[in-house]
Parts: C-alpha cells; sequence; structure tokens
C-alpha cells in the first residue's frame, strides 16, 4: 500500500516540476519582452506615420493612328475604417451598405446579405478595424463603391479607404509583345518599354500614410499627395496593328503547319524606314509565345539571301556581266578538298550568272567570288564592299540587346578563324552573321534605290496629346552602290520571283521580288553532321515596280512540310504580302482611268451578295423598290420584274459556303473564320471558288478568282 502511494508521490512531483520549469520560461519570456526588450515592441506597436512613394502612371504606347498598344490602367484595394463613422450613422445605414457591397466582395468573402451585414456589426464591435472589402477593383467598381451609404462620407467621416495602383495593360495580347517588352523591379529591362523607361515612367510623388501593424495596412492620413505625381509620357509608334495582325497570324500558321523551333517576321515601310510590323514567336512547352526579339538580338548565318551582297559586290568592281556565262558543273564544286554542293540537283553546266542567281546556285556564286576575291591581295577590296554595304554596323534600333552583325577582317585572320575557304562560304552567307533587322535594312536600301535608311519604332512623344518630341526618318547613307548595280540586282531579285526559287510563290494581282535562304545551323565546314538542323528565310519588297513594303521571314528548325527558305518562309512571306495589298489601297496598280463599256447597264443589278445591312443601305440610298425576306446576316440580290428581293445567304459552320458574288472583304471574313485558307487571283467580284458548294470543312486551302 504504502508503495503505491509512493510511486504516485513521485509522478505529482514530476508533474509539478515539469510545471514549474514551463512556469519559469513563462516568467522569463515576460520580463524579456516588458522590461529587456520593452523599447523594441513598444516602438512596433506605435503608429508608424511617414511619407511613402506614389507611383506615377505610366504612359501609354500607341500605334501611329492612336490605337493603344500598352497602357497602365488603374485598380483600388478598397478598405473598411470600421471604426471612424458615427454609431448613430453606422446604425442607420449598415444594412444598406451591405446590400450595396454584396456584387463587389472579394473571392475571401462568402455572405449573405444578413450574413454580411453582420459580420461589418462584429468587426466594429472588435478589434477588427481595417476591413478588406475588394482587392484590385476597377475604377468603375471604385466609383460606385465610393457612393454607398455610410462610404459617400468619405474617409474620415465614413471610413472609406482606397488605395491606388496601376497594371500594365496590353490590349492586343501576344501582338508585338517582345517589341513592346516590359520592366521589372530589379529585373532586366526590355523592348520600348525597357528603352523609353524614363520616359513612360514619370515621377513618382509622395503621400504620408501610418502603418497600422494590427491590421498591416498602410492607411493615408489626408485626403491629397503632399508630392503630387507626375504621369509618364506617352510613345507613338510607327507599327500599324493591322499589319501587325497579319504578320502576326501568318508567321504563327506557318510555325504550326512547319513544326518549327521560332520564327520572326519584318515589315518596313521602304521609303522611310519605319517599321510597321515586327513579330517574335518561338515554341514553348505549353504553346507558342513572344519568349524572345529573334529580329534584332540573334545574329545568325543568313544562308543564300546574303549572296545579294556577293553579287553586288562583283557588279561594283564591273568583274561580271549577267549575261556571262559561269559552269555550274551540276552543283558540286570542291575548294581546297572542301566540296560544296547546291541545294537541290539542277543537272546544269554552263549558264548565265543571272541563272545560277535566280535558282540560288551555291557553286555558281562561290566559284565567281574565289575567281575574283580568292587572291590574298583582293579579300580586302571583297570585305570593304560589305562595309559600304553597311553590313558590318548595328542598327541601333531603341530596342536594348541588339546583336552586332560578324564580318570577318582579312587583316586578323587568326583571330577570326580565316581559311582558304572563308571567301566562297561567306559569298553564300556563312562564317558571316546578320540580325534579321540588319539583313532587312540592307534589302531596303535596294528597294529604296540605293538610300539606307535607319529602321525606327518611334514618331513621337506626347504628353496628353501635346507633341513634345518627334522623331524623323534617318538617311544612313545616301548611296550604297551604284545606280547600275542597284538596276541589275533589282531585276535579280525579280527574276528569282517570275521564274527562280520562288517561281511557286508569283502573284497575278502584283509583282514582288525577293531572295530564298536555307541555312543549315549546326553544319561546320570540316565537320559534316548527320542530324543538320535547317534555317529557312524569304526576304525582300512588294510591289516591285514601286517598292511601298520591304518584309523578312525567317524560320527556324522546320521539322515538317519542308525545310527550304521557297516552301518554308517563302508562303509566309507571300500571304503577308498578300494581305497587305487587300487593306493598303495605295498597293493596287492603277487601272485604267478610262470608264469601261457596259452592254447591260439598263439591266438590274443582280446575285450580287453581302453583307445584309450594306445591301440595305446601297437600295436605299438609291432609292430602288425592293422586298426583304427578313434575313439578318448574310443575303443575295435576285431580280423580280422592275423590283430587286433581297434573300438569304445562309452560312453553315461545317460547310463550304457559297461566296460567288461577293467582294473579297466579305468572302475573306467569312471563310478565314470558318479556317479556310485563301489564295486568289484577279480582281472585282468572285466568280469561281475551287472547292465546291457544301463539302465538309477540314481546314483546306481554297482559291477564288474574281472578275
Amino acid at each position: 500500500m504504502s508503495q503505491n502511494k509512493n510511486e504516485v508521490l513521485y509522478r505529482v512531483y514530476i508533474v509539478l516540476g515539469l510545471l514549474m520549469v514551463f512556469a519559469g520560461f513563462i516568467f522569463y519570456y515576460a520580463i524579456k519582452i516588458s522590461v529587456l526588450e520593452g523599447d523594441f515592441w513598444r516602438k512596433e506597436g506605435e503608429q508608424k506615420v511617414k511619407l511613402y512613394t506614389v507611383k506615377a502612371s505610366r504612359g501609354n504606347i500607341m500605334t501611329e493612328d492612336g490605337a493603344l498598344l500598352a497602357s497602365s490602367l488603374p485598380f483600388f484595394d478598397i478598405y473598411f475604417d470600421t471604426k471612424t463613422p458615427s454609431q448613430e450613422l453606422f446604425d442607420q445605414n449598415v444594412g444598406s451598405l451591405a446590400l450595396g457591397l454584396m456584387p463587389y466582395l472579394g473571392d475571401e468573402y462568402d455572405f449573405t446579405e444578413g450574413g454580411l451585414e453582420q459580420f461589418l456589426k462584429d468587426a466594429r464591435d472588435s478589434s477588427r478595424q481595417y476591413l478588406l472589402i475588394k482587392k484590385g477593383a476597377s475604377y468603375l467598381e471604385c466609383e460606385k463603391i465610393k457612393k454607398l451609404p455610410i462610404f459617400r462620407k468619405g474617409q474620415y467621416g465614413g471610413g472609406f479607404i482606397a488605395e491606388e495602383n496601376f497594371r500594365r495593360k496590353r490590349p492586343y495580347g501576344m501582338l508585338a509583345r517582345r517589341t513592346l517588352g516590359y520592366v521589372r523591379d530589379n529585373g532586366k529591362k526590355v523592348g520600348l518599354e525597357g528603352f523609353f523607361d524614363k520616359t513612360l515612367g514619370g515621377s513618382d510623388g509622395k503621400r504620408l500614410k501610418v502603418y497600422k501593424a494590427a491590421s498591416k495596412i498602410l492607411v493615408p492620413v489626408n485626403d491629397f499627395n503632399e508630392i503630387e505625381p507626375e504621369s509618364g509620357q506617352d510613345i507613338v509608334t510607327t507599327i500599324d496593328v493591322n499589319i501587325q495582325d497579319v504578320v502576326h497570324k501568318a508567321l504563327l500558321r506557318g510555325l504550326e503547319h512547319h513544326n518549327a523551333q521560332n520564327g520572326t517576321a519584318i515589315v518596313m515601310e521602304v521609303k522611310t524606314g519605319k517599321i510597321k510590323a515586327i513579330s517574335n514567336i518561338g515554341k514553348m512547352t505549353n504553346g507558342w509565345y513572344e519568349d524572345y526579339n529573334y529580329a534584332v538580338g540573334a545574329a545568325v548565318e543568313p544562308g543564300s539571301t546574303f549572296k545579294l551582297a556577293a553579287m553586288m559586290a562583283l557588279l561594283e568592281d564591273g568583274f561580271i556581266d549577267l549575261d556571262d556565262t559561269i559552269d555550274l558543273e551540276q552543283g558540286a564544286h570542291t575548294f581546297y578538298e572542301e566540296e560544296m554542293l547546291d541545294a537541290s540537283y539542277h543537272q546544269l553546266d554552263s549558264t548565265t550568272i543571272r541563272k545560277a542567281f535566280e535558282i540560288s546556285s551555291n557553286v555558281g556564286i562561290a566559284k565567281l567570288a574565289q575567281k575574283y576575291y580568292g587572291d590574298t591581295k583582293e579579300e580586302k577590296r571583297f570585305i570593304e564592299h560589305f562595309r559600304n554595304f553597311r553590313l558590318h554596323q548595328p542598327i541601333n534600333i531603341e530596342i536594348d540587346g541588339e546583336d552586332p552583325p560578324t564580318v570577318k577582317d582579312p587583316e586578323r585572320k587568326r583571330e577570326e578563324d580565316w581559311s582558304g575557304i572563308t571567301i566562297p562560304w561567306m559569298s553564300i552567307g556563312y562564317e558571316v552573321e546578320l540580325t534579321p533587322m540588319q539583313l532587312l535594312s540592307f534589302y531596303n536600301a535596294v528597294a529604296n534605290d540605293g538610300k539606307m535608311m535607319k529602321p525606327y519604332l518611334v514618331t513621337q512623344v506626347q504628353h496628353f496629346g501635346e507633341v513634345l518630341k518627334t522623331f524623323k526618318p534617318i538617311v544612313v547613307k545616301n548611296q550604297i552602290a551604284k545606280k547600275e548595280t542597284i538596276r541589275d540586282v533589282k531585276s535579280l531579285l525579280e527574276g528569282v520571283v517570275e521564274q527562280g526559287t520562288a517561281k511557286k510563290l508569283k502573284s497575278n494581282q502584283y509583282k514582288f521580288a525577293g531572295k530564298t535562304g536555307t541555312a543549315q545551323i549546326n553544319y561546320y565546314k570540316f565537320d559534316r553532321k548527320e542530324d543538320i538542323k535547317y534555317r529557312a528565310s524569304f526576304v525582300g519588297y512588294f510591289p516591285a515596280d514601286d517598292p511601298v513594303y520591304s518584309c523578312i521571314v525567317v524560320v527556324t528548325e522546320p521539322r515538317q512540310n519542308g525545310r527550304y527558305g521557297s516552301e518554308v518562309a517563302g508562303p509566309i512571306f507571300r500571304e503577308i504580302a498578300d494581305k497587305c495589298f487587300i487593306q493598303q489601297k495605295e498597293l493596287f496598280p492603277k487601272e485604267n482611268l478610262i470608264a469601261k463599256k457596259y452592254s447591260d447597264r439598263d439591266k438590274m443589278p443582280q446575285l450580287d451578295v453581302g453583307y445584309k445591312k450594306d445591301v440595305t443601305k446601297v437600295l436605299e440610298k438609291l432609292n430602288f423598290p425592293h422586298t426583304d425576306s427578313g434575313v439578318k446576316n448574310w443575303a443575295v440580290l435576285t431580280a423580280n420584274t422592275d423590283t430587286l428581293h433581297i434573300a438569304p445567304r445562309y452560312i453553315s459552320r461545317d460547310l463550304v459556303p457559297n461566296v460567288v458574288g461577293m467582294g473579297l472583304r466579305d468572302a475573306l471574313y467569312i471563310l478565314e473564320n470558318l479556317g479556310l485558307k485563301v489564295t486568289f487571283e484577279g480582281t472585282g467580284k468572285i466568280v469561281k471558288q475551287s472547292i465546291k458548294v457544301g463539302t465538309k470543312i477540314r481546314g483546306q486551302n481554297i482559291r477564288l478568282t474574281l472578275r
């Protein structure tokens, strides 16, 4: 019995001992917090009042016609200081406030109206003084909440607190996203946002705020800023949003079709150097994204598109005439034990230099370069031409991170890995590196009859509509080559499209000129590999007779449906050019000004097809008597004695519609929205379509004939 009693006492002593140790810890920390660290914690508990930064509204980035590409929109974090309203004001209006707040509550709240009213009452009665009502409210939401009962009394009468912040928005999504760029705190500044950061950023202001430790929020002391922020200035770009949309969609379709790794496309205005569109798209694990500015930041071996520079050098020195003959040796020649091959087997021996360029013969161009510049004494002359063409200098466009071009110097052979076959390989676009933008600038100068313009992206700086600064076109060099040389190479570029490597791309509606290119990415002249990857390109200008736009398309690592520039990049260029023609009336060739004679002018119009509202508007304007079947969207006119009848033209989502009789704009709108790929020839109205009406839609190519 006594033994059991002792065991119980031992256990009691152990528990008591543990309690005493625990109490000792509590006593120690109480003394530490209240005495030893008392001053520190008392300061932490105090209200911290100081000036805090108020971010300025960042300036807009706009297209040349005023459309917004990037803008800063205000958003508000809304709080309720439950202790501020008088008891009478609170009691009389808390129910109405709860009812008004219901549509605006954040996701963290899930209340009924009665539940929210009780929540507000409990908060006022407890220590929860500052309640978050909504995070990230829009300006309109903030204005509506501000007018609710109690809140309409303001911060000091009703406890309404709104913390303003700004978010950068891009209305056009991924369009030109990498070109527009971004600015991040303590991060790299990218694109126009980074280059014009000081201009767009404005000046931050200051506001006196008090830090409420219990709620961990900043509460403004006054209704005003002690130092008002100054909003950033706007920049007006050269970008045309319609052309940008065309370029982006054409490039994306091409990358998807060829399962490529990445690609870039640029459209430049020939006479001014204005960049009208620039798109950079790369393949990511979760889809396609503008992940890097390949147009400006990636200097690569251009391949056959560089042959234009080699030809211009030969013509400048008077070494060749385009009608001279050259032995292509059926597309194979050895330079210093290193064999060079043409891209395709053509079985040609002796042919003209013009033909050699049009079919993009590596052997033909390289043999000419080696013949006239292969001697050690002549190497410098060859490279000096490239310098005269400004191929050795960066563009210095308004985007940071431009990759400088690489053009080897024969006077630094050891440092630059110069060998006996550098000249022939350089003449066909290897052992030289250019960004797509730098190469396009060169071709644009050819299109501009030898005058090289500096490519640029920004035309004005504005503030509240007032123009503060204007950027005008800059001539880099008045004449990069003799006029005769420019004339000759322009005829070569037209020949590439008319009867050369790009002949399948030529249009019956307009003429364009350009050069195909196919470069082996992981190729090294002394180390052949089996798993060679390719970069396909096409660069040129349109219309050929009076160039308005120059354009380059570069597609890296196409994995299916072709690998050459003529079958990968060329069709993208053609689609861009086609749709620019549709949108830009100044590109159309001038028609005969003499009115055409019609034998049926006295007949009623019929079988005209178009959008119902447009058809009705025209008939009413011309006072044509007509009847209406009540069609809502697409309509076709039929003649009935002396009256026109508006009949429906039905469009199915799954079947190829009948677009005969329509104008091209309406037909493109319908067919492309149904997922069909459209090509066309002729002008006027559609008289024929290549796919039968009612055929199941599977993303086919459809050709329209207009007359």
